[in-house]
């Protein structure tokens, strides 16, 4: 068996939490704060008018902004910015 002092069980999972931190990345950086909420809301499979609804927006707008995001990332479709906001844990 072994066995990790108090201390040593800290640092570990200390360096466990900074590697899984959202924000880590640094494709996620060059989104803004507000294309971010719109890529977790887009995760979490809300419709863009729900997006707009909620976030107060017009579709137009969140229709912008996902596509700056797919840009920025070089994504093309919901699916995939899905599939990348799961792997990055954003939702």
């Amino acid at each position: 068996d072994a066995v990790f002092s108090p201390r040593l069980a800290g640092f570990v999972l200390d360096a466990f939490r900074e590697g899984t931190r959202v924000g880590d990345d640094a494709e996620l950086d060059v989104l803004t704060p507000r294309e971010r909420e719109v890529l977790q809301l887009i995760a979490r499979g809300y419709r863009y008018k729900e997006i707009a609804a909620r976030l107060h927006l017009s579709v137009k707008t969140v229709e912008a902004h996902v596509s700056s995001v797919s840009r920025k990332l070089q994504l093309s479709s919901r699916h995939e910015l899905t599939r990348w906001a799961h792997e990055r844990r954003l939702i």
